[in-house]
């Protein structure tokens, strides 16, 4: 007991908006941007296979009246063989744990790093026994500005001007549809709206600080 009250009640906590915070890094935007490029060069390439099956189809169909049992077996094979080629790149590419998101891990992770130790940092400062992030999973019905502890970090990570404490650009990774097969089956693929849609402009931070 602390005056009477429970120590857990006497502990500081705060939060912050580790998604603000992310927007405003250019090493962040820098990643999104190049995560961007490669998703769409990676479905170009998928919708050039895509072409290639339809040619496959058309020639088939224009042709079938003419072709032995063997020269159809054959064609019908090429088909298939380019129906699963398509649905396997398609999930080894977007699918889950496949390239792009390897590539986001391998990207964005640095820049993350950075971040929580910036949280940890003033959270050591500010003697804050939890941070809660506003952007996480957890769903914070109503949060007091006098709580907010997200500028702190901003100046711990250098970012703390005017300019910056305006909402920043996020940048979120194109959604990719990746095609689908003539068979009518949808590969399984991890398309994104990196991540996670939130607003790309937030309100700016309260003017009023914490001691």
């Amino acid at each position: 007991m602390l005056g009477g009250i429970p120590a857990a009640q006497a502990q500081k906590f705060g939060y912050v908006d580790s998604e603000f915070i992310l927007g405003k890094m250019p090493a962040y935007r820098q990643a999104q941007q190049e995560l961007n490029t490669l998703a769409a060069n990676w479905q170009k390439d998928l919708e050039n296979q895509k072409a290639e099956l339809d040619k496959l189809h058309r020639n088939y169909q224009a042709e079938e009246v003419v072709l032995t049992e063997a020269m159809k077996k054959k064609r019908q094979d090429e088909i298939l063989a380019k129906e699963q080629e398509i649905k396997t790149n398609t999930n080894k590419i977007f699918g889950f744990e496949g390239q792009l998101f390897r590539k986001r891990q391998e990207l964005t992770k640095p820049v993350q790093d950075v971040v929580f130790e910036a949280i940890e940092k003033v959270a050591k400062k500010k003697q804050l026994a939890i941070v809660f992030d506003k952007a996480g999973d957890l769903t914070m019905l109503y949060t007091n500005p006098v709580h907010d502890y997200t500028e702190f970090v901003l100046e711990e990570l250098g970012l703390a001007s005017p300019e910056a404490n305006q909402p920043g650009q996020k940048g979120p990774v194109k959604t990719i549809t990746p095609p689908t097969t003539p068979a009518g089956e949808a590969p399984t693929a991890d398309t994104e709206e990196p991540a996670p849609g939130r607003p790309a402009a937030r309100p700016a931070r309260p003017a009023s600080r914490k001691k």
